[in-house]
């Protein structure tokens, strides 16, 4: 099994890449590709993805982890660039309406409507359950949440908007699971959690965003104890993990590895 970080805050040390916040990563496993989101900008998903080898028209199905902008922005550049239909697995509240107030009132669903996507070669195929969509690899479906959260946001009628949408690829490997979160707005606990429970298997591998930029001490501290207490091999956290939140894993988990475009995780 091999991730490719195609879409994140920071870029690597190859001449070409761009960082750029958002998030996609590229999961070969099985003799199959899957690629999980695809950042804010069309232009920098393929800008990398050529420098990264990576064709469109190779890649076997789409998973969005949820219907945040961050996630999706890259989506009709990548539908454009393939020229064909292309398999699309996520939640069905993907394309709600959702809004930010800080720093200013503004727009952070996906910025497309499912009718242009569809035009264009989107299949989508939506479920809040779990689901193996390809052999080895699993929707989480909606997740349950038995501690904090991190969700983002609100309706336009002024409700917080809970993310009930985000979800997270679970990767079946000989001895274990991967599983990458987009962008942990169930909470990293919970996600971590789930994907045990519905896997029974241990994780290896923990990758993508953890959303604890700006938490508090205690949520770093329960992070800590409890994905200790799972028997994560290894965490990969990036994107909206934020730098100091990162270090605070990196000094007290121990089994903590940074991502960046290019960078690349074989399981």
């Amino acid at each position: 099994m091999k991730v490719t970080i195609v879409f994140e805050n920071h870029a690597g040390y190859r001449k070409g890449l761009i960082g750029y916040h958002g998030f996609s990563a590229l999961v070969e496993h099985n003799g199959y590709k899957v690629l999980v989101d695809t950042g804010t900008d069309g232009g920098v998903l393929l800008n990398n993805m050529r420098e990264l080898n990576i064709d469109p028209k190779d890649i076997d199905a789409l998973f969005i982890t949820h219907g945040h902008y961050d996630h999706t922005g890259g989506l009709k550049a990548l539908l454009e660039a393939r020229g064909k239909p292309l398999d699309v697995y996520a939640h069905p509240g993907i394309f709600e309406r959702r809004i930010a107030l800080k720093p200013r009132r503004r727009e952070i669903g996906i910025p497309f409507t499912r009718e242009e996507l569809e035009e264009l070669g989107a299949r989508f195929h939506l479920s809040d359950k779990p689901q193996e969509f390809l052999p080895g690899f699993m929707s989480s479906g909606e997740i349950e949440r038995t501690t904090w959260d991190r969700a983002v946001g609100y309706f336009p009628d002024g409700k917080k908007d809970p993310v009930r949408d985000d979800i997270a690829l679970i990767v079946k490997a000989e001895k274990g699971i991967m599983v990458i979160s987009g962008c942990g707005h169930s909470g990293i606990i919970n996600i971590a959690r789930h994907a045990i429970k519905l896997s029974g298997e241990k994780i290896l591998a923990l990758i993508g965003g953890f959303h604890l930029k700006g938490a508090n001490k205690k949520i770093l501290e329960d992070a800590v104890r409890e994905l200790k207490k799972l028997d994560i091999k290894k965490l990969y956290p990036g994107h909206c993990t934020g730098l100091e939140e990162f270090a605070y894993l990196y000094s007290r988990f121990g089994n903590v590895e940074g991502i960046y475009v290019g960078k690349e995780i074989k399981i």
